[in-house]
């Protein structure tokens, strides 16, 4: 179908809605065309109201939208492009519930993992990170915890800027989800991210003062 549009040189068309002999057309302003403070306001926005969201509806996570929080994964950055993750995509109810069963009493985010609709495994593979010619090469070891907490980051952030919501989830018995999952010798589960459309949110915690985590030139 064709249409006739308005001359808008500057803009493009995010989407149109049609309505018996109506068409609704939304404008927005490319992101190339923002300026440097209006993409670090926007990008700022999504870091300080993101949230730990325990609770979810029952709504569906579109799976558009579910590959383009895996394509932030995707981008994230690793040790030497090592991309060490492996994600597990659970949207199994009998799933989820065995793997309830297997976090702590009194975790808060129990009740969560049955409820969003996806929980992400998220998995690392061992000695690859952190690893050349099959040697360790950082005083720390393994460096997988590192780059899946830049991975996790990418999905929190993500998740909110398409209006869903993330916990994340590290108190549990890692061996036996990696059983209930059938994850692979040389993979370990590290933490589970239910994902989902928040059904409540909460405010935000206290932060400390940048003056009192910076440092310069010595501690």
């Amino acid at each position: 179908m064709s249409i006739s549009l308005p001359n808008q040189p500057n803009y493009e068309i995010f989407h149109y809605k049609e309505t018996a002999k109506q068409f609704f057309i939304v404008w927005h302003k490319p992101f190339c065309m923002e300026t440097g403070r209006e993409k670090m306001q926007s990008f700022m926005d999504v870091i300080k109201k993101r949230r730990s969201i325990r609770h979810y509806t029952d709504q569906e996570v579109p799976q558009d939208l579910l590959n383009q929080v895996l394509e932030a994964v995707q981008w994230s950055p690793s040790w030497a492009n090592t991309q060490c993750w492996e994600i597990v995509v659970v949207n199994n109810r009998e799933t989820k519930q065995e793997i309830k069963e297997t976090i702590s009493k009194g975790n808060p985010a129990a009740k969560a993992i049955v409820d969003a609709p996806i929980v992400l495994a998220i998995c690392g593979k061992i000695n690859a990170s952190g690893y050349y010619k099959g040697e360790v090469t950082t005083k720390f070891g393994d460096w997988l915890l590192y780059d899946l907490g830049i991975a996790t980051q990418s999905i929190c952030l993500a998740a909110h800027a398409l209006g869903l919501g993330t916990v994340v989830v590290g108190l549990f018995d890692h061996d036996r989800v990696k059983e209930i999952l059938q994850v692979p010798e040389g993979v370990e589960v590290v933490s589970l991210i239910p994902l989902g459309f928040p059904g409540k949110g909460s405010g935000a915690p206290k932060r400390r003062e940048i003056s009192e985590f910076t440092h310069y030139n010595r501690f």
